[in-house]
């Protein structure tokens, strides 16, 4: 009986992992491509200075 327990556990386990290394291979994919995106159209919000949500000390702002 418990073997059979650690058996359903350990496939649901897997399965879980399975989706969720898809979805954040899905994710880096998205992200990369945004990047990609953003360097080739020059977007001003993501310049050397940093982002737009820092302060003038480079403090996070709020």
């Amino acid at each position: 009986m418990a073997d059979e327990t650690d058996k359903t556990a350990k496939q649901t386990r897997a399965l879980r992992d399975d989706r969720l290394k898809s979805a954040l291979r899905e994710n880096l994919k998205r992200r990369k491509a945004q990047a990609r995106e953003r360097a080739a159209s020059g977007d001003p919000s993501q310049n050397e200075d940093g982002p737009l949500n820092q302060g003038a000390a480079g403090e996070p702002g709020n």
